[in-house]
């Protein structure tokens, strides 16, 4: 029997891991069945090398896509001129030129 954490985290059993095939980081769904739960393991197939490479650039892709849209949503941030403090005073004697 499996117990759920304080972060609502379940461990799947070692025996049915390996059953059904199931790897860390692999995703699972989690199905309402009446009174019960049903988990359903992830569908094994095997890709053909060309199809992952694909696949593994258009997720890139999109990856790619969605960081430039934060970035466009996010407000520039200026230069800070007024630190309290100057370059040269980092490197110097302290005292002014």
């Amino acid at each position: 029997m499996a117990r759920v954490t304080s972060k609502l985290q379940v461990t799947v059993p070692k025996v049915i891991a390996e059953r059904y095939g199931i790897r860390p980081g692999d995703e699972i769904d989690w199905v309402p069945a009446g009174d019960a739960i049903r988990v359903v393991p992830p569908a094994r197939r095997t890709p053909r090398a060309k199809d992952t490479r694909a696949r593994r650039l258009a997720l890139f892709d999109q990856a790619t896509e969605r960081q430039r849209e934060r970035q466009r949503e996010q407000p520039r941030r200026g230069r800070g001129t007024d630190r309290g403090w100057r370059r040269e005073d980092l490197y110097g004697d302290g005292r002014t030129r």
